[in-house]
């Protein structure tokens, strides 16, 4: 895995407030259910981010920089990251090959937050609710969003019936077929989402996939006495890129260095399938041998459009834009035959 050494910004090109609060906001979610709102944030928010990038040159920097403590340079290794990749020491050690997906708008082809909302009196949410979110902050809204959800009845069934009919996105289940089928060596299969545990493990075990996946890593949610879904952050950090319940490359670069480690010798490739700005993040960690993949004219692409234009050389991974997972499915097919 490439590693990207911490890049210092000149103390007269310091980020301004406005630069760190745009680039921690979660540029792939909206607190509605309607999809075409939610990529015209999309595509707002991304603009947004490539202007701070042209109009501050230490805005380039933090795109780039990997996540650290206190300005030293190691990066961010949180409890919560320690504890789950710890437990990976049943996973057979001589897997090939990690592959690395994302889930809402990368597996299904939906926002299962946004989805919840249609179990809401009236499938919306009051005004005042959405009136509490706060950039970068998502985490803590949808805790509100929950609660205020349980507080009109609505039932741990009832959105289990909601996750249960999120559309798979096009060729997503070919792709799986085609990773169950590669011989067992090949394969890691682990899942890297701003979600939440509940609605991931609920639309995993309606369809069949939850075996696929080695390891989940995502924000944890339980029912408590009263029936509300109670979410908490994964973990905390201080990549100014990131919401701050989750940097998903702080994720892989402990996961896959723990792995690495076990192992006592490195993945033959990383691959990596997303599709939102959080998702363009941990992509910045993969090297030259590695793929990303993401999904053709969302946020992720954009943005690693925008890097190879504006800094040449930065991004180091083979780029492979995807439509539908049979797209995945071909130039995987041609790389584990190498």
């Amino acid at each position: 895995m490439q590693m990207f050494h911490r890049k210092v910004c000149a103390a007269s090109h310091r980020p301004t407030a406005e630069t760190l609060s745009l680039l921690s906001v979660r540029p792939d979610r909206t607190d509605t259910g309607d999809r075409n709102q939610r990529h015209l944030h999309h595509q707002t928010s991304w603009r947004r981010l490539v202007v701070i990038r042209k109009t501050h040159e230490s805005s380039v920097h933090l795109l780039l920089t990997p996540p650290t403590v206190n300005g030293e340079g190691e990066p961010v290794r949180s409890r919560r990251t320690e504890i789950m990749a710890s437990q990976s020491t049943h996973i057979p050690s001589d897997k090939r090959f990690i592959i690395f997906f994302d889930f809402d708008e990368t597996i299904v082809d939906e926002t299962s937050d946004d989805m919840v909302v249609q179990a809401a009196p009236g499938h919306h949410l009051p005004g005042w609710l959405k009136d509490t979110y706060h950039p970068g902050r998502y985490n803590e809204y949808m805790q509100r969003v929950l609660a205020y959800l349980a507080e009109q009845g609505v039932t741990e069934s009832d959105m289990r019936t909601i996750m249960e009919k999120l559309p798979t996105t096009p060729g997503m289940l070919t792709l799986f077929q085609f990773l169950r089928a590669r011989p067992p060596q090949d394969f890691e299969v682990v899942m890297v989402s701003d979600a939440n545990t509940f609605f991931i493990e609920s639309w995993l075990r309606r369809t069949g996939a939850r075996q696929l996946f080695h390891r989940i890593f995502t924000n944890p949610a339980t029912f408590n006495k009263d029936g509300r879904l109670v979410m908490r952050p994964f973990h905390s950090h201080d990549c100014p890129r990131c919401p701050d319940n989750m940097c998903k490359q702080v994720v892989i670069r402990d996961y896959v260095a723990r792995r690495t480690q076990e192992r006592g010798r490195p993945y033959q490739r990383i691959f990596y399938v997303g599709d939102g700005a959080n998702d363009f993040c941990p992509s910045l960690a993969l090297g030259p041998r590695d793929v990303a993949f993401p999904r053709r004219d969302f946020p992720m692409h954009r943005l690693i459009t925008e890097t190879h234009e504006a800094m040449p050389g930065e991004f180091k991974a083979v780029t492979v834009p995807w439509v539908s997972g049979e797209d995945v499915v071909q130039r995987l097919r041609k790389l584990v035959a190498e």
